[in-house]
């Protein structure tokens, strides 16, 4: 079998195997093998649902619940007020750092409206990475929470943000819940002056409702620059198109069920500012008039609880929530029946994980995969039919796969390892002022603009895909993306440090964990601990990428070049735990 693999030629791969999508084959019997996508901007899914079912509910935020024609009105108005306060606009940017709420869709989908470009934030940035995320995207507005107001004030001194807008979890929570949140959380002092500094409520109740007037080309508008880590570590931001988001809310919208309006709930758990929570929930939630229960973060005991209350029937998460929720001692109080569809990505789900948990739902686990470039959603496993443990699963429709040469446009033949390749209507424009790294990842062949993920993976005689190794040097804690290099920077920074490397060492419990080494100073030898390590990158980095252990070494292995190899202290640590 070896020697024949080896005598296809790419021109061959391509032919028997990748041009006819021979994967297809394996699709669930509602699932077109190739989909019609309209060219429409993002927006009028959520049109399309408010005119549709517009007494249909669309989020519920802690019991407040807003029907589709209000979100809607909401929508157009915040987005009025956008032009008319700071001539918002095409070619502008606007910033959203805030977790899952209405809030965030309505000024997602406000800003779209305007046909500026949205760039959304981890809540739990620090001041400096929220600065560097609001420079390098050129934001004009801010829309933040008041409780941020500590570390907007000290990020915005820079950039050139020209209004805030603040909004307050109790916006949107229904009265005595509102009462009671405003009487335990101390709000800071903001001065409102109407033309900086601006409250969401007047966004939203003092502009027109009518839907705004603008032109959108969607395959060519960005909609959203999304900032990661791309296939270096490197930070830069992919532009996706209108078309892009569009197209994958209509390829995970026909593996779910092909236009089932109306009928779903959903859980909103995954983070909005994320690719993956943004596009399979938010987005594909509107264009199929789901209800969604926003839940602002994740909680183990509010999840369970909501899902019983609302009778969710699609869950999307990542492996170690799905963990939490298998091994919960007391899991059996809790009815879970309704859950029909589930998918996790970001990191490889766990066999006995998915099994556990649907022997306990009765609903069906896959796994998929995706990318920050790809909308994200690229392959998943067919949630009825042949389910293949261990494989990110099958490309979705209108998407071409293949294993390539890393560095050669040539396709290698079923199992061969190389790197995963991907063509689509969801893959990126491309990254944000990055030319060279445009040209590095993007190649042209049989006719096909292909982009190199970075991973390493094969593909199978049936068409079912495997990743090998994900991107050099990623960490994957509890689903987040942590680049290594991001987090030695800052500990470069502290003066006691002479040199730092990095990794992730694998842990079941959330899926690998941070662990940072170092050599100190001499003049520093003795008068620092870990902890006062640990203290310097919380103040520095959000909690998810703080490490959880440092280690203090005289000296770090190096190539001969004297580049740190970060790949010879991570066989080390896993070869303490055998």
């Amino acid at each position: 079998m070896s020697e024949e693999k080896q005598s296809y030629s790419s021109e061959d791969v391509y032919k028997k195997f990748i041009e006819p999508k021979i994967w297809t084959q394996w699709y669930d019997k509602d699932v077109p093998k190739e989909l019609e996508i309209p060219e429409v901007p993002l927006f009028k899914l959520l049109d399309d649902s408010a005119a549709n079912y517009p007494d249909r509910v669309s989020l519920v935020f802690f019991d407040k619940k807003i029907t589709y024609s209000v979100l809607n009105e909401y929508v157009n108005r915040f987005s009025n007020a956008l032009r008319e306060k700071w001539d918002i606009g095409k070619n502008d940017v606007v910033a959203l750092f805030l977790p899952n709420s209405p809030q965030f869709a309505i000024a997602y989908y406000g800003t779209i409206k305007t046909g500026a470009t949205v760039t959304p934030i981890n809540p739990l940035y620090t001041s400096r990475e929220l600065a560097r995320q609001l420079k390098s995207s050129n934001a004009k507005v801010l829309i933040t929470l008041d409780i941020f107001k500590d570390r907007v004030d000290e990020a915005v001194k820079e950039t050139n943000i020209r209004g805030i807008v603040y909004t307050g979890i109790d916006d949107f929570l229904p009265g005595i819940k509102a009462f009671l949140y405003r009487l335990k959380e101390k709000k800071p002092k903001i001065n409102f002056d109407g033309k900086t500094t601006v409250r969401f409520k007047e966004m939203i109740e003092d502009y027109s409702a009518s839907p705004p007037n603008v032109s959108i080309n969607p395959k060519e508008d960005t909609v959203a620059l999304m900032f990661t880590g791309g296939t270096t570590g490197t930070p830069k931001s992919a532009m996706l198109t209108h078309y892009n988001l569009v197209s994958n809310v209509y390829q995970i919208d026909s593996w779910l069920g092909y236009q089932r309006k109306a009928k779903d709930v959903m859980m909103g758990l995954l983070p909005w500012f994320h690719i993956y929570g943004q596009t399979a929930v938010l987005h594909t939630g509107l264009h199929r008039a789901a209800t969604i229960i926003v839940l602002p973060r994740f909680q183990l005991e509010e999840t369970l609880k909501a899902i019983v209350k609302y009778k969710a029937n699609i869950f999307h998460a990542v492996p170690t929530i799905y963990s939490l929720i298998v091994n919960k001692p007391d899991i059996g109080k809790y009815d879970l029946r309704s859950i029909e569809a589930c998918i996790s990505g970001a990191a490889p789900l766990p066999v006995a994980v998915a099994e556990k948990f649907e022997k306990i739902t009765g609903g069906k686990l896959r796994e998929g995969y995706g990318l920050t470039e790809t909308s994200p959603v690229t392959h998943v496993n067919p949630i009825y039919g042949k389910y293949k443990f261990g494989s990110i699963g099958v490309p979705v429709p209108n998407t071409y796969a293949a294993i390539a040469h890393p560095e050669e446009p040539i396709f290698l033949p079923p199992g061969e390892t190389g790197e995963l390749v991907i063509s689509g209507p969801q893959v990126m424009k491309g990254y944000y002022n990055a030319e060279e790294e445009n040209k590095r990842v993007f190649f042209e062949a049989f006719g096909k603009r292909w982009f190199r993920t970075g991973d390493m993976a094969k593909m199978d005689e049936e068409g079912y895909f495997y990743i090998i190794e994900r991107k050099k040097d990623l960490i994957k804690y509890k689903g987040y993306s942590v680049y290594p290099r991001e987090i030695e920077e800052v500990l470069y920074n502290h003066e006691c440090i002479a040199e730092a490397a990095v990794v992730g060492v694998p842990d079941p419990n959330v899926g690998e964990r941070i662990k940072a080494f170092v050599v100190i100073k001499d003049e520093c030898k003795g008068k620092i601990k870990e902890n006062d390590i640990i203290e310097y990158c919380k103040q520095n980095l959000a909690p998810f990428k703080v490490p959880k252990e440092v280690e203090f070494r005289d000296s770090l292995p190096k190539t001969t070049v004297g580049k740190i190899l970060r790949r010879v202290l991570k066989e080390e640590e896993i070869q303490k735990m055998k």
